[in-house]
């Protein structure tokens, strides 16, 4: 009888997750590749740090194990990106993952993964499971002894292991200040997750801070959420975050901190191959965005280069994408002309080449004009006579007459600044800035009166530092928005200051809008300053990393104490009194009946036996009252969360009901007293009177402490059912542990005062929690004994040994 060899599997290694595990990820057949993480068997490397996940409760951070990060770089550094093939020996249940054999190249030919490992000192032999007989087996007893001889590694003699453990911060407690002190340096990182093609987090080494990093000057398709809370992808999110990760994953790079978003830092992100932003344009996987080019330190004109690339060839993201009619399509935007017609006081027409001609305009001027606002007419001597406006306008004809004699037949010099797409009637209009000698011909004709200064884009300032309440303002749909309590007097006063005088601005950022921010100086006065010393701003914590801090705290609190505006109805808050948490367990025990057990999780209902009489006396009085005044079947109509009268299948009597669902005719009732569900119809319903409404819900919902089931589903069963024969119509002592919801608890039996949740974990039937709160620790730590008490014995979820011994989140298992 021939034994079977495992299969050999290629592929390519996506990520390290520690010492002996990888993430390899397979070829893609039609959709993104397939991705399987292999344990190296027979080894156990140090656990990596984590950090805390603050969407989990109880989540803590965790440090590395003397070696972890060692042993992860090498293999690292060794793996990632590499071609290898793999053998699965085996697969452990519940969780996925797969152990076998790793080796380096197409084929079992080359470096042996595991032994290589060993052979460095940095990870041990699991000796419990291996064979005598097993050659391969006891060849890594045989290198795991030669390299304690040799002293390698965390076998070295004279090692300190506080010098193997990394100091990792995890949360910038001053992102803005650890911007500027590593402002435009390059910065040696190693990318550790991505989380869509232009959101990375990283380490930066030496110091191993842990980062957030968006990059600076674009934008990739994103992930969001649905009303149903699912992730959806936007077109092409998920090609664009395999581009980033492909290439940026567990790699070396460098990265040039440029500006904070929130909590996010701003960066450009350097591969050895190049600037991966410039390389994510040119491939159409992004688009450029203005609110953070700004900062951009190595070239903003490169990243709009690369994005003007994937338009022309449409890629990705630019698939549909047809030029705007107003591009500027000149071969150049700066170029030289002779003029040959003045056609008025803005309008040019100049001479390009031997047979090419170009109407253009004087870009930010406009010429003389009726006033519409002051009711000015043109003057005409005949009602029915056409206007010509070059001479009946006034200084038209003076300002054209300026242009010819300075410009006709002379060669000037064109830049074109904008083109002003068609609008109202009128044509596309190219203008530019003329100059001819060095003048700028557009401020010589606003130097002489005969045209004024026009903005075609108004400059917006949102000032830096205060937080103001706003005017009304137009809203959707011909509506008005509400002004916030003093906005009105808000927009007075910096009206009132500003408005048509000139005035310094000091810009500090640009925000997504486009909008500069900064402060703003009139006559030497920070408006800032002013609007908070009126008391109609506050201090806004962005104000913390500028020089005027100090002068808008203190204007802040002398509004406070004169009650100005805002300030008016202002209390000092009380100081808030820290209540530390009790270092003992408090043990309160209450009798209960456990009345029912939630079929998918830890949670049952339990009714206290002190309230016994007087929820049996309400029972007894329902149940004749439904007798002698029966109600008509369809009379009622139910409504959702109302309290009813709802009568139980098995033993047809009339118990108190709240309605939770109604799906047509189908109505389901929670058994207000019991805690269990049944799905009816409305000839079951009846309005509950009102006497019977008094007495709060028998039925309170708990569930156990410091227990987690485990993720396999037939294993989920089987502690499930356990817990249902243990409990279910017991009298148990309760006592409550911490709050939750529900909250959660012990529970004993009144006799013997062993703990159920105790028995759960011995029997191998669930996992612990590994609750942080010092009362809990002796508790927690009884739940431990009887877990490893489970393990040693191999009993249910531990029939194929510790599941959880490894980096038990990166590997997939949740618990």
């Amino acid at each position: 009888m021939s034994i079977q060899q495992p299969a050999v599997n290629r592929g390519i290694v996506k990520q390290v997750l520690s010492g002996d595990a990888v993430v390899i990820r397979g070829q893609p057949k039609g959709g993104p590749p397939p991705e399987r993480t292999v344990c190296f068997s027979n080894i156990q490397a140090p656990k990596v740090a984590r950090r805390a996940n603050p969407n989990v409760e109880g989540s803590a951070e965790t440090r590395d194990e003397p070696f972890a990060w060692e042993a992860r770089e090498l293999l690292r550094k060794k793996l990632i990106g590499r071609e290898v093939v793999f053998t699965v020996e085996y697969k452990a249940p519940g969780t996925g993952r797969e152990y076998g054999c790793v080796y380096l190249g197409k084929d079992m030919s080359g470096e042996n993964m595991t032994e290589m490992m060993i052979n460095t000192g940095l990870v041990e032999v699991r000796r419990g499971g291996l064979k005598t007989d097993d050659p391969g087996q006891q060849k890594l007893v045989q290198l795991e002894e030669a390299a304690k001889t040799a002293g390698k590694g965390k076998w070295a003699s004279d090692v300190n292991v506080n010098d193997h453990i990394r100091d990792n911060k995890w949360t910038l407690e001053n992102p803005r200040n650890f911007v500027d002190s590593h402002h435009n340096k390059p910065l040696n990182a190693v990318i550790e997750h991505v989380r869509d093609g232009c959101t990375v987090r990283a380490f930066i080494l030496p110091s191993f801070h842990y980062v957030t990093v968006m990059i600076s000057g674009i934008k990739c398709p994103m992930f969001k959420q649905d009303d149903e809370g699912k992730q959806v992808a936007e077109p092409f999110a998920e090609e664009a975050k395999f581009f980033t990760e492909s290439r940026l994953l567990q790699r070396d790079v460098k990265i040039i901190l440029e500006g904070v978003s929130n909590q996010n830092l701003l960066g450009t992100v350097i591969h050895p191959n190049g600037n991966i932003g410039e390389l994510l344009l040119k491939e159409g996987f992004a688009r450029c965005v203005d609110w953070s080019m700004g900062v951009v330190s190595q070239g903003p004109e490169k990243l709009r280069a690369a994005e003007k690339m994937a338009k022309e060839k449409k890629l990705r993201i630019w698939k549909d994408y047809k030029p705007s009619a107003s591009t500027i399509d000149h071969k150049d935007k700066n170029y030289s002309g002779k003029v040959i017609e003045v056609v008025n006081g803005d309008a040019l027409v100049v001479r390009l080449g031997e047979n090419s001609f170009k109407k253009i305009f004087l870009a930010s001027i406009r010429p003389p004009r009726i006033s519409q606002e002051s009711g000015d007419s043109a003057p005409t001597r005949d009602a029915n006579k056409r206007i010509r406006p070059l001479y009946d306008i006034p200084y038209m004809y003076e300002a054209r007459e300026f242009l010819r004699k300075k410009l006709i037949g002379k060669k000037v010099t064109v830049e074109v600044d904008y083109v002003q797409p068609p609008n109202q009637g009128f044509p596309e209009k190219t203008c530019c800035t003329v100059t001819i000698g060095g003048i700028n011909v557009a401020e010589a004709l606003v130097s002489k009166g005969l045209a004024s200064f026009h903005l075609c884009k108004v400059l917006c300032v949102v000032y830096s530092g205060i937080e103001c309440p706003r005017a009304s303002r137009p809203g959707p749909g011909g509506t008005t928005i509400p002004a916030e309590p003093y906005g009105e007097e808000a927009h007075l006063l910096t009206k009132e200051l500003c408005l048509q005088r000139e005035v310094a601005v000091e810009v500090e950022a640009i925000d997504k809008g486009g909008n500069f921010i900064g402060w703003l100086f009139v006559d030497n006065t920070n408006l800032s300053h002013s609007l908070v010393e009126a008391g109609l701003a506050k201090v806004h914590f962005t104000a913390e990393r500028s020089s005027h801090y100090k002068t808008l705290l203190a204007a802040q609190e002398k509004a406070k104490e004169q009650k100005l505006q805002i300030w008016s109805t202002y209390v000092e808050p009380k100081p808030v009194e820290i209540v530390e948490e009790p270092m003992e367990r408090k043990v309160n025990h209450r009798s209960v009946i456990v009345t029912e057990v939630v079929s998918d999780d830890l949670k049952f209902y339990v009714q206290f036996v002190e309230n016994g009489p007087q929820l049996d006396q309400l029972m007894e009085q329902l149940h004749k009252e439904m007798e002698c005044n029966p109600p008509l079947p369809g009379a009622y109509t139910p409504t959702k969360g109302e309290l009813c009268a709802a009568r139980f299948s098995q033993d047809k009597q009339w118990y108190r009901g709240k309605i939770e669902k109604i799906e047509g005719s189908k109505v389901t009732v929670m058994f207000i007293d019991y805690g269990n569900k049944e799905t009816m119809t409305s000839k079951d319903l009846a309005a509950l009177p009102l006497c019977f409404r008094s007495l709060a819900p028998q039925a309170t919902p708990y569930t156990l402490a410091c227990i987690l089931l485990p993720n396999d589903e037939d294993a989920r069963q089987d502690a499930l059912e356990a817990l249902y024969n243990d409990i279910l119509n017991k009298q148990l002592l309760l006592n409550v542990e911490y709050k939750g919801s529900p909250d959660h608890v012990t529970l004993a039996d009144p006799d013997s005062k062993d703990d159920v949740g105790q028995a759960l974990t011995a029997e191998g039937l669930v996992l612990v929690e590994q609750r942080k709160e010092k009362r809990l620790a002796k508790l927690v730590s009884d739940y431990s004994k009887a877990q490893d008490k489970a393990k040693s014995e191999r009993r249910n979820i531990w029939c194929y040994g510790d599941f959880t011994e490894d980096d038990a989140k990166e590997f997939g298992y949740q618990r």
